[in-house]
């Protein structure tokens, strides 16, 4: 029987290749070693972010999995890795590289690791084709996409083509909080933007795809958000006042916002057990699965002691833990309880 699945979590690779444009000033990632198992993810020569070797050796991140307690990780990059900001023809070799590097951690721990692909949406055509390229090429079994390109919202007609072709492809979508709305409004020490805005940012997302009506034309997308949905159980009890309150919001809608929003996945990146429990009771348990936000410095060290403080019975962790993401990922279910 497959045991846990957390079903976030980033890697970043051991090196990236130069960069062979010809646009001055782009945005390109290199990483400078310290010797010592880290490295300082420099990001168009300036420094960004200090990671851990796990990031990107397969041996540290299965020794991590084990003090974590969790049997697979679906990995998928570090989220400014997603590169919408690059030149298309420039992101097409980053994230061709990036989802080659998830590849080869996969076949080195294939029963432990589950890759997500990441793809160059700021050109929703060429993005389709990459997405269909890492599918066949690289054997990536979803994709990870930021809460918004560039600044533009995914419930953007502009859009449509790829939630087509995920559908189409049955594929899952991981969504992450990425350059989040409101940013501007935060003083204080480095990292507000993660700690504060990202919740704000991805429950932003949520209300829009439903609120656009994305999410009602696409049932059958297997869809999946960061850090427990953020501020989402607000902006969906308003919602859903508002659509039973004011004729012409219903009028706009097919169905209720909590009727579109019981269909989508809530990862347990909330490191709050009170929140664990009000997203299972408003979205139903079998919508939350085990998440950790690992490797970076603020991730949840234990995803199911979290579960566990948050009252959750055996096998309603069991369902979060193993069965909902299986479910989510499109793995086979036969046999499990």
């Amino acid at each position: 029987m497959i045991g846990s699945i957390d079903v976030h979590t980033h890697i970043v690779p051991g090196s990236f290749p130069a960069y062979s444009g010809t646009i001055a000033d782009v945005p390109w990632p290199q990483m400078v070693h310290d010797g010592c198992g880290h490295a300082m993810i420099n990001i168009a020569g300036k420094p960004f972010r200090t990671v851990q070797q796990a990031a990107w050796d397969v041996g540290c991140r299965l020794a991590a999995m084990e003090e974590m307690q969790t049997h697979i990780q679906v990995i998928s990059p570090m989220p400014e890795l997603l590169s919408y900001w690059l030149p298309t023809a420039a992101a097409v070799d980053l994230l061709r590289h990036v989802n080659a590097e998830i590849a080869v951690m996969v076949s080195a721990a294939p029963d432990r690791m589950i890759g997500l692909a990441a793809i160059p949406l700021q050109d929703v055509g060429k993005a389709v084709t990459e997405l269909r390229y890492a599918v066949e090429n690289f054997g990536l079994k979803g994709v990870e996409i930021g809460s918004n390109i560039n600044g533009v919202p995914l419930a953007d007609p502009r859009f449509e083509p790829f939630f087509e072709a995920a559908e189409a492809l049955d594929i899952p979508i991981f969504v992450h909080a990425i350059r989040a709305v409101g940013k501007d409004r935060l003083i204080g020490l480095p990292m507000l933007e993660q700690i504060i805005a990202f919740p704000g940012e991805i429950g932003l997302t949520i209300g829009g795809l439903i609120a656009s009506g994305t999410l009602a034309r696409r049932p059958r997308l297997r869809i999946a958000f960061s850090h427990g949905g953020g501020s989402v159980l607000a902006i969906c009890a308003r919602m859903q006042h508002f659509w039973s309150a004011l004729p012409k919001f219903a009028e706009t809608l097919v169905e209720s916002p909590i009727e579109t929003a019981r269909r989508l996945y809530f990862d347990s990146a909330v490191f709050e057990p009170g929140l664990i429990h009000l997203i299972a009771e408003t979205f139903g348990i079998e919508r939350l699965m085990l998440g950790s936000d690992f490797p970076f410095g603020g991730y949840e060290r234990h995803p199911t002691g979290l579960l566990e403080r948050a009252g959750l019975s055996a096998s309603d962790i069991g369902m979060v833990e193993r069965i909902n993401p299986r479910r989510y990922l499109g793995i086979d279910l036969e046999g499990e309880a």
